[in-house]
């Protein structure tokens, strides 16, 4: 069974810094994800920006990993926001209350096709 890889490369601007993260974040590659969302707040970066657009896996590792590292930035004045998760991630966020995470967190995901993909909420009726 080949090993989860993980490609992680960060661009540094000013006080603001880009990490692009590319592959699977389970529980072999979070702690790569952590330390690098950790080295940005000891290096005093203000913001941190990660871009998920290449992630293909996450599981509950991997959030926890954006947790503890939004815990970091939060307690020393700085931010850490997710941009472009896949739809699966973006739902296993959302479900554990995690949504604070994303950038955009009321934004409409394109799904296949191109169609958008909405949440629809139904609820009974009232009744008298």
């Amino acid at each position: 069974m080949p090993l989860p890889q993980l490609n992680v490369h960060r661009h540094d601007h000013t006080t603001r810094t880009l990490i692009t993260l590319a592959g699977e974040i389970d529980l072999a590659t979070a702690p790569l994800v952590h330390a690098a969302l950790a080295a940005c707040v000891h290096d005093g970066v203000r913001t941190t920006d990660v871009d998920l657009t290449a992630v293909t896996f996450c599981d509950a590792s991997g959030i926890n990993a954006f947790l503890s590292a939004s815990r970091l930035a939060t307690d020393a004045g700085m931010s850490l926001r997710l941009h472009r998760p896949p739809p699966a991630m973006t739902r296993i966020i959302e479900m554990t209350g995690s949504a604070f995470l994303l950038h955009e967190p009321h934004a409409v995901r394109a799904g296949r096709g191109g169609q958008a993909l909405h949440r629809v909420c139904l609820r009974r009726p009232r009744t008298a």
